[in-house]
């Protein structure tokens, strides 16, 4: 079922948002949409099965702009998100996620560098602030270097925490022919961002292009649940080994020992432990703050590791900003 409004001038950019049974964050997040400096847009909410109350809930905004999109059956947010963009009308589409937000220059900004860059088919992803329960901080912490593989850039790091390289779903605008060639695969609930990447470049002319300031922002809330606290970690190690070939094995033993393990240690099995292990120096190439970073996630709880990995990155963003004020 879709509710629309009357014919209105072809959008700049198309806006996608998946969501289900949470009527207060979609609200939060369409309107940042809707209010974007941009105003030539499209904003499409795909209700992911029958929600009558998130329904209802953005029916209230009453922006002319803003499109319902209810699905028959409830299928995950990689098929809503793919739904949605099957429905964009504008050339360029940007994705949000329902617990997120952006900026009001968010659209405005990444048009400009869409239209400036020499990249052929440009992915234009931006830098976002994190809000935790503890603090704030910007990832990621430094851009794409030149020639540096971008598989590396996205898994490799270096320091003991995420984040050197990153992409997030809402930060992510890419032309709507590309969404629509390579969409989300149905079905994977961790990892999509970096996987339907990962598949994009693999595509001729296809770029990742950053705008240098942070425009969205990541609510990481732990009082709700998450499906980054369910943590499906077999899917994410089968994911691991269908995609080798789209990253170096560089970049493979650090996402091995790194993200997935992440997932993985809340097995706590010595047989996992030693499987991953095994898994990234077979077929990667590991460094030795790799290593460190795989003792450290499975020795030391989830809960503890976010508490110090806040209070560290809060404290690099307070030094950067009393740097930059000198």
């Amino acid at each position: 079922m879709e509710s629309a409004h009357p014919t209105a001038p072809r959008p700049e950019v198309s806006v996608v948002i998946p969501t289900r049974n949470r009527p207060d964050l979609v609200q939060r997040a369409a309107r940042s949409a809707l209010d974007q400096t941009l105003r030539q847009i499209e904003v499409i909410v795909v209700i992911d099965g029958p929600d009558a109350t998130t329904r209802e809930a953005l029916a209230s905004i009453g922006d002319p702009r803003l499109r319902i999109v209810e699905t028959d059956t409830q299928r995950g947010a990689p098929a809503a998100r793919n739904a949605g963009v099957r429905r964009a009308a504008a050339k360029w589409t940007a994705l949000l996620d329902d617990d997120d937000a952006w900026l009001p220059s968010k659209l405005a900004v990444q048009i400009r560098l869409a239209r400036r860059t020499s990249v052929p088919v440009p992915i234009v992803a931006s830098r976002l602030f994190v809000r935790t329960p503890r603090t704030e901080f910007v990832l990621p912490h430094r851009l794409p270097a030149p020639d540096q593989p971008t598989s590396e850039y996205l898994a490799v790091r270096h320091g003991l925490f995420h984040g050197d390289g990153f992409i997030q779903t809402s930060t992510i605008m890419a032309p709507t022919d590309l969404l629509l060639r390579v969409p989300f695969t149905d079905g994977l609930r961790r990892l999509q961002e970096l996987d339907w990447t990962l598949r994009c470049l693999e595509l001729t002319g296809t770029g990742l292009v950053y705008a240098p300031e942070p425009l969205v922002v990541w609510y990481a809330d732990e009082n709700r649940p998450r499906v980054s606290f369910d943590a499906p970690w077999r899917e994410a190690v089968a994911w691991l080994k269908q995609s080798r070939s789209r990253m170096t094995p560089r970049a493979y033993a650090a996402l091995a020992m790194s993200v997935i393990s992440a997932m993985a240690a809340t097995s706590n099995s010595p047989r996992v432990f030693a499987d991953l292990l095994r898994e990234a120096r077979r077929h990667g190439k590991p460094g030795w703050l790799d290593y460190l970073t795989f003792l450290q996630i499975w020795l030391v709880p989830s809960g503890p590791r976010r508490v110090v990995r806040d209070f560290m990155l809060s404290r690099r963003r307070a030094r950067s900003t009393r740097t930059a004020t000198l």
